[in-house]
């Protein structure tokens, strides 16, 4: 089978990414051939051999500076012509059998399913967030957990200012949605793939295609992942640092931890600045920042830990962290939003806490470092899961169905 991926940013900037990659040749040891359409990046892979079609690269967090740019960005967040153009030659040269698309949104827009429509290609969408119900993706309201615009329509994102409280931000994501939506530009897609069963039921509340919805878990390959061979060790963090991931709320949790416990931090993003400080403010010296770190020394940092906190504060879909930590033979300690409950077994493979609550981050993650034997017996007992539930032949089972199923309700006018 051929398949093209299709994805904004094509490096491993996070969750999404990752899975994508990690799909990508997951598929191609299947003997699929694959190939990538996405975005000019500077730290995209070299050896894209159709990155002469993407189309520029545009920042938008933050916005571009100047009214001419900043109006071109907001266009192409609607509608992106080059994006259009760009996809159409690779389908042309590349001839797949299924486009499945992940994070499309802003720098390529739907546009990209137009022109899978013309060549009639199928589409399967994964939903890696809540962008199709939430104008800002997120389920959050300055900050806030909120889901007013999943009953309510798009246009309440404008009224409620949820995009950091700009009034020209929060209208532009919120009319984009409304004229896709109008515009009814994802229909081209044949099957929506949602990783929990918490994002599908949001989807289907927010009327998102519900008869076209399918629960697919992610996968972990754990052919080449060594399991944590001894008990012991501090707490790690894994992933972008932005506010929705609450790496704050870890660092005042800190406090309550003994003072020689080990706090790792691997990643990177927006609030990295704002969280050292804190760290250097709350809890001086105790807190160790790796950066962006590639997945051979992530793995190493997950199974020096007794534990990886995943303290989000937003309605997290499934996680790569807590399958990572899994993975690893590392029990996790996250919060009650989103599906994260699907994924953690309270006293099983980790624990769930309130979010936004350091006092009880802090004890759930105190007791499993002072019982390394307890915390190792819940890592073990994660792999496990991981190994029944997740392994990357059920994966690829589901989604060649997905596929399948996707070929049999490509739009009119499209080939068959």
């Amino acid at each position: 089978m051929r398949v093209l991926h299709v994805n904004k940013f094509l490096y491993r900037r996070g969750g999404a990414e990752g899975y994508l990659l990690d799909l990508a040749d997951l598929q191609r040891s299947a003997g699929d051939e694959v190939a990538f359409f996405g975005m000019t990046h500077p730290d995209n892979d070299n050896s894209l051999p159709y990155a002469g079609h993407f189309p520029p690269y545009v920042e938008l967090e933050p916005p571009p500076r100047g009214l001419a740019p900043r109006i071109a960005a907001a266009g192409r967040m609607i509608w992106s012509p080059a994006s259009r153009r760009g996809l159409a030659q690779v389908i042309a040269d590349f001839a797949p059998d299924v486009i499945h698309l992940h994070n499309i949104y802003h720098q390529l827009s739907p546009s990209v399913l137009a022109a899978a429509r013309s060549a009639g290609v199928p589409c399967v969408l994964t939903m890696h967030d809540y962008k199709l119900a939430c104008p800002s993706y997120q389920l959050l309201d300055q900050g806030k957990v909120c889901q007013a615009c999943v009953s309510g329509g798009p246009l309440h994102a404008a009224r409620r200012r949820c995009k950091d409280g700009s009034v020209s931000a929060s209208t532009l994501l919120a009319v984009e949605t409304w004229m896709h939506r109008q515009l009814r530009s994802y229909d081209p897609v044949g099957v929506f793939v949602s990783p929990s069963r918490f994002l599908a039921d949001v989807m289907a509340r927010a009327g998102v295609y519900p008869d076209r919805i399918q629960v697919i878990n992610h996968f972990v390959d754990t052919a080449g992942i060594a399991v944590k061979s001894q008990a012991g060790g501090g707490v790690l963090f894994a992933g972008r640092i932005s506010p929705e991931k609450g790496v704050d709320v870890l660092i005042e949790a800190v406090a309550a931890l003994p003072a020689d416990v080990a706090i790792d931090v691997a990643g990177d993003g927006p609030a990295l600045p704002a969280v050292r400080a804190l760290a250097e403010r709350v809890v001086p010296g105790r807190v160790r920042f790796h950066g962006r770190v590639d997945k051979s020394r992530l793995q190493e940092l997950t199974r020096a830990a007794a534990v990886v906190a995943v303290p989000s504060r937003w309605h997290e879909n499934q996680p790569m962290a807590v399958l990572e930590a899994f993975a690893c033979g590392v029990p996790v300690v996250g919060t009650d939003l989103g599906g994260l409950p699907e994924l953690i077994t309270a006293g099983v493979d980790g624990e769930v806490v309130p979010a936004d609550d350091p006092a009880a981050l802090g004890a759930a993650l105190g007791k499993l470092v002072a019982d390394a034997d307890r915390a190792y017996a819940m890592g073990r007992a994660a792999r496990d899961r991981i190994d029944r539930d997740f392994p990357p032949e059920l994966h690829l089972t589901r989604l060649r169905d997905a596929y399948l199923a996707a070929a049999r309700v490509v739009p009119a006018g499209g080939r068959r």
